[in-house]
């Protein structure tokens, strides 16, 4: 029985089926996404997606949608639903679908009548190719199934619109067709397993509504390109199944090649294996290097993004080959002690302080859950880490530098280089410059973890230079951040004053391995986290005291990015907040309040983003998700906190 599925019900009523989203994914970082009813509504939805390196190397829509109808008595009867400006919905294909199922595959069931149908479809696992099943299940006479192309050819981040410099040819291919939009991409093949006629008549269909889009304050309404149509005849008991894919394929394997590529499916029949699920869909392989993309399904990859989640995303999973991997491939970009968040190559953009410190950070991960030795990583990793460092102590980027305090500053006006790093017209809305309290905990982290390697590696030399520095640190943070009075630590603070604004950035202090924080001052941030800040979905990112708080996330992207880190839950700190809490609170009692906040999110499997964990959520209750619906931070988090309770998983 599927774990996630839906009733009619629940699928005909538009404002419950458009708000849970589909997304399946290639591990040569292709995807497709749409709703549980296959209306797109973004521009980010598509049965084929896939990177084009001859125009960008970024995500493409190639394959918008698929418009299928069937054919019986001289009847015709559309499964398929787009939406219009003014929210019209034609065709109404959706009230034809009587059953969501999402294990082991996404499956839809269709009733015309006496006419039984489903249709099946699953990213191929690694290629850049979607399969679909089509299966007539039951049908008083043979029908004829006709099926058009929706074809974008555009970047995720815009929209197509009719044109006359597209190239309206085709190329036959074995039982199909192939199509090449614009000079420059790939030729995207559409192939059946038993022939299909097609019939050639292209067009252009106008105003295709994505309501998220319109939500969100950008354009929203996309011409797509039809070329034409493909029929083909079943009868009861037939399945096709069709290929969309960048390369020819013979169709006699393709009905072999889908019962192959769901036998290689972890089943989606739990919680804990959905977010197994949608760990490995973050984990992309392409031209020989190893990524973490960020989120799906507009993020690209990402440096602090990546080493956050590896942990969770492999260690967890015993993947330590993807782990070293994806270290391997980060690393050619390391440039003056630090990681690029954004991008990679020439295009890579290096404005973030704390990426190199959480690189750091996941290296300590690996030491502790994987029980390797500390010679073994010094050994591997030591001169990245010491160019790190030193980079740091010298000076560097974004005036980034270890001060005679032995606090780290990062920053100028103007910039936000810190997590917390969203822009409002030009300016930062928390711009932190100058100490802030998570880097300075990770900055200390980092130090004392390295003095651990080097010492038991012998490394004599790094030692005598770093060894005073933690006791410097930890005075001066304490001085600068802690009040007695208030009982928690300041957020940023330069040579002039202190940010008090309750933040959830202090629990680092109290959750890295090395902490400079006694037991009492632990308790107390806990304490005020807990108190101010936590949510079933996660940390706030301001307290609601505050009059700056703003608990809905939702908008354009100036009023989301003034909420993002003004009081919107971000799920991923919820990893900081166990090390935090299991550190000082290690009953079997006190770990299920951790428990009940890892269990809690089980429901999310089945809103936004179905069978994963969503980017953010609202500050105010209910908490409605928000985002990215799959941010690869806030599966791993989750899975390292069931490893943190559980120390394996299932």
């Amino acid at each position: 029985m599927s774990y996630i599925k839906f009733n009619k019900t629940k699928l005909i009523n538009l404002k419950y089926s458009l708000s849970r989203e589909l997304l399946r994914t290639s591990r040569a970082g292709s995807y497709a996404s749409s709703t549980i009813i296959n209306i797109n509504t973004r521009k980010y939805h598509g049965l084929l997606i896939a990177p084009q390196p001859l125009i960008d190397d970024l995500n493409h829509v190639l394959l918008s949608t698929l418009d299928e109808t069937i054919i019986a008595n001289d009847n015709e009867f559309h499964l398929s639903a787009r939406m219009f400006p003014g929210g019209i919905v034609s065709p109404k294909g959706h009230k034809y679908i009587r059953g969501f199922k999402s294990m082991p595959h996404l499956t839809l069931t269709y009733r015309l009548g006496s006419i039984v149908f489903t249709k099946e479809y699953l990213f191929s696992k690694n290629e850049d190719r979607i399969l679909l099943r089509y299966t007539l299940e039951d049908s008083g006479e043979p029908i004829t199934f006709k099926i058009s192309p929706f074809l974008a050819f555009r970047n995720v981040h815009s929209l197509a619109k009719a044109n006359t410099s597209v190239d309206t040819s085709y190329k036959v291919a074995k039982n199909g067709i192939s199509w090449q939009m614009y000079q420059g991409y790939s030729r995207v093949y559409m192939q059946f397993s038993k022939k299909a006629t097609y019939t050639h008549v292209p067009d252009w269909h106008y105003n295709i509504e994505y309501i998220r889009e319109m939500e969100r304050g950008y354009p929203y309404l996309e011409d797509l390109f039809v070329p034409g149509f493909f029929e083909i005849t079943m009868a009861k008991g037939d399945s096709i199944v069709i290929s969309v894919g960048l390369e020819e394929k013979n169709p006699s394997y393709f009905k072999r090649q889908f019962e192959s590529e769901i036998k290689k499916r972890i089943p989606r029949d739990s919680y804990e294996d959905c977010l197994i699920n949608a760990a490995e869909e973050f984990i992309v392989r392409r031209n020989k290097k190893a990524f973490v993309v960020a989120g799906y399904p507009w993020f690209g990859v990402w440096g602090r993004d990546t080493f956050i989640a590896l942990p969770g995303l492999a260690l967890t999973r015993d993947d330590e080959k993807s782990f070293k991997d994806v270290l391997k491939t980060k690393l050619e970009n390391l440039k003056n002690g630090l990681f690029p968040n954004v991008m990679h190559g020439k295009e890579a953009k290096y404005n973030s302080v704390d990426a190199s410190l959480w690189f750091i950070w996941a290296l300590q991960q690996y030491a502790s859950m994987k029980g390797k030795k500390k010679s073994e990583i010094w050994k591997n990793y030591g001169k990245y880490i010491k160019q790190i460092l030193n980079a740091f102590k010298k000076g560097t980027l974004n005036d980034i530098k270890m001060h005679d305090n032995g606090l780290l500053w990062a920053g100028r006006k103007g910039m936000a280089v810190t997590w917390m790093d969203a822009v409002v017209n030009g300016k930062p809305v928390t711009p932190r410059t100058g100490f802030a309290v998570e880097v300075n905990a990770l900055w200390y982290n980092a130090i004392m973890f390295a003095l651990e390697l080097a010492k038991e590696s012998g490394d004599e030399t790094f030692v005598k230079t770093w060894k005073n520095k933690p006791g410097l640190i930890q005075e001066s943070f304490i001085r600068t951040f802690w009040s007695e009075d208030k009982r928690y630590l300041a957020d940023y603070a330069d040579y002039e004053q202190q940010n008090w604004d309750v933040r959830p950035n202090q629990i680092f202090a109290a959750s890295l391995q090395y902490s400079m924080l006694d037991d009492d001052k632990k308790m107390a941030v806990i304490d005020k986290v807990k108190s101010e800040l936590l949510t079933p979905r996660g940390l706030r990112t301001l307290s609601p005291k505050n009059p700056e708080y703003k608990g809905v996330y939702f908008g354009d992207q100036s009023t989301r990015d003034a909420a993002v880190h003004q009081g919107t839950v971000w799920p991923w700190l919820l990893g900081a907040y166990a090390d935090a809490y299991l550190s000082i609170f290690d009953s079997e009692a006190d770990k299920e309040h951790i428990r009940e906040l890892y269990n809690g999110f089980e429901e999310e499997m089945f809103n936004a983003g179905i069978g994963t964990v969503s980017e953010v959520f609202d500050g105010d209750p209910p908490h409605k998700a928000g985002g990215a619906i799959s941010q690869a931070w806030s599966v791993s988090e989750l899975l390292r906190i069931k490893w943190l309770l559980d120390g394996k998983i299932e």
